[in-house]
């Protein structure tokens, strides 16, 4: 186990199940004898409002925050979400982003405005990322909440565990709602595993 703390920054629109990525990343970490630190803030989540939840992990962690300039990484539900809050990255961080756009209600009752290619914007920044439509692949398998297994597999082989860990986790949460859906939720984590990386 590493002495230095892992810095997760998970973000989107409600209903996306940013919380419960954050909650299944802080499981999986807790599991393997981490010190965990996790914080959210929701902006009318039930109402489609944003959501980020900051995730921290290590030997000893302090401070459930994220400083600006100290994320490892981040997944992010919503390219506009990812945009917002890029800024939070290291240098040489992750961004794994689902490429499928989901207006909040500020933009769609018109007191902001979707911001125009916020994938290109962050590519043009120089930051590292890898983006899919999460959203799509989703809808394919069957159900658009697997976007959520689907984001976590895409980070799974970016973190400082095997992915196993974070499946393991993931595949429990599911195992009293029947085996199909934990079949569905195994093949959503492998498609985010292979999509992303």
């Amino acid at each position: 186990m590493s002495d230095q703390v892992t810095n997760i920054l998970v973000v989107g629109i409600g209903g996306q199940g940013v919380m419960t990525a954050a909650d299944v990343l802080a499981q999986a970490a807790l599991e393997l004898g981490y010190d965990i630190k996790k914080t959210e803030v929701a902006g009318m989540a039930q109402r489609g409002g944003v959501v980020t939840s900051h995730v921290r992990f290590g030997t000893k962690v302090l401070s459930p925050s994220i400083k600006p300039g100290d994320a490892d990484m981040m997944i992010a539900f919503e390219p506009a979400e990812a945009l917002r809050w890029h800024t939070h990255l290291k240098k040489d961080a992750v961004a794994m982003i689902n490429s499928y756009p989901l207006e909040p209600p500020v933009v769609s009752i018109g007191l902001f405005d979707y911001p125009e290619d916020p994938i290109g914007k962050m590519r043009a920044e120089k930051v590292n990322l890898h983006h899919f439509n999460a959203g799509e692949a989703a809808i394919e398998l069957g159900d658009r909440r697997l976007v959520n297994t689907i984001m976590l597999g895409a980070i799974s082989e970016h973190l400082p565990f095997k992915a196993d860990v974070l499946k393991d986790v993931i595949l429990s949460r599911f195992a009293r709602k029947g085996s199909a859906l934990v079949e569905l939720n195994r093949q959503a984590f492998e498609l985010g595993r292979t999509a992303f990386n």
